[in-house]
């Protein structure tokens, strides 16, 4: 598939080696050594695991397998060694086995160009949109699928489109009639699917901001006639204020501060604070550092993310929140690899 004809801007979504490169130190002679050990420690591992999946029996629980060991490998070694292993299991033979599967090898081509899109979690949602991509996959990659798709952290993406939707519907119950709504990096904004408040029209308008044209242009396809309004535009172009796009009683950030450094993220928070109303909320959600797919994903799927923790959660949320005026919280999703920050304004 030839890739896309638009260019990224560094910041709004950014590669896998942006992404090495803000979390990985140089190496030396001892992490040379190291990544051996590991090499060969995972020889061992997918050796097993291959053995376990040429069965058609319990192809599933192979998968849980594999996926657990490379999140053990990953923590035992540190990220130093990681940075170096992940490319060699990416090489390994058994990479053209796993990505029958169809969300690994979506994750690992990019036909978009770039990590997390949203055809990428369409197969997490497991939406009708992929239906026949799933169709054509070999027995084994729709085996391999079967789990992947319901590993811990797709889990948590799941809960996560949920809690989206309420949050929209609690904030339409709340203002009423002239509620606003932000989404940045909205992908295909699957959420708006379910949302009472979209379907009643209850809501003023729903801003869909994007910098994926094919993102806006199914946005634009899907909600025609209705208050959803797809926006053509980028995180650079919101630090820079060139989106006159107005106020807004919700504002939130679901699956692009995985890609922000901290400096870039907490001058992003700040933006969307400035476009808030008067009593106002900013939510922002990031993989967070208890996720068990890590090593998977960063190997098999080539998905690089910038997890956080609770501390780096509450950096960015302390970095812009005003004490005397704001309500502040940081929480974990029900399996915790996803953490949530929320800044309500002028409360």
């Amino acid at each position: 598939m030839a890739k896309p004809a638009f260019l990224l801007d560094g910041q709004s979504l950014i590669a896998p080696q942006s992404v090495g490169d803000h979390l990985f130190p140089n190496t030396d002679a001892e992490v040379t050594n190291l990544v051996q050990t590991a090499s060969a420690e995972f020889a061992i591992i997918i050796n097993i695991a291959m053995q376990r999946l040429s069965s058609t029996q319990n192809r599933a629980d192979a998968v849980k397998w594999l996926i657990s060991q490379l999140h053990d490998v990953r923590l035992k070694y540190g990220p130093a060694v990681w940075q170096k292993l992940a490319p060699i299991i990416r090489s390994h033979s058994s990479a053209e086995i796993l990505q029958q599967c169809p969300f690994t090898k979506w994750s690992f081509d990019k036909p978009r160009g770039y990590s997390g899109d949203a055809t990428l979690i369409d197969f997490i949602y497991q939406h009708r949109a992929i239906a026949e991509q799933v169709a054509k996959t070999t027995p084994l990659g729709r085996d391999i699928f079967g789990y992947t798709i319901n590993a811990p952290g797709p889990v948590a993406v799941r809960e996560r489109r949920d809690i989206l939707t309420k949050i929209v519907d609690d904030t339409a119950a709340r203002v009423g009639p002239d509620t606003e709504i932000l989404a940045i990096a909205a992908g295909h904004l699957r959420e708006a699917e379910m949302s009472e408040a979209l379907s009643e029209k209850r809501l003023k308008r729903w801003v869909a901001l994007d910098q994926d044209p094919m993102s806006i242009g199914s946005i634009a396809s899907q909600y025609r006639d209705t208050c959803v309004e797809p926006v053509d535009g980028s995180v650079r172009g919101l630090l820079a204020k060139k989106h006159q796009i107005g106020s807004f009683d919700l504002i939130y950030a679901a699956g692009l501060y995985d890609y922000l450094s901290e400096k870039v993220a907490v001058r992003l928070t700040q933006v969307c604070l400035e476009m808030l109303k008067s009593g106002g909320t900013f939510l922002f959600a990031n993989f967070s550092d208890e996720m068990a797919d890590d090593g998977y994903m960063e190997s098999y799927m080539n998905w690089e993310l910038l997890q956080r923790s609770e501390a780096d959660m509450w950096r960015i949320v302390n970095a812009c929140a005003n004490a005397n005026s704001a309500e502040t919280a940081v929480w974990y999703g029900a399996n915790r690899n996803i953490i949530y920050g929320t800044i309500r304004v002028n409360v």
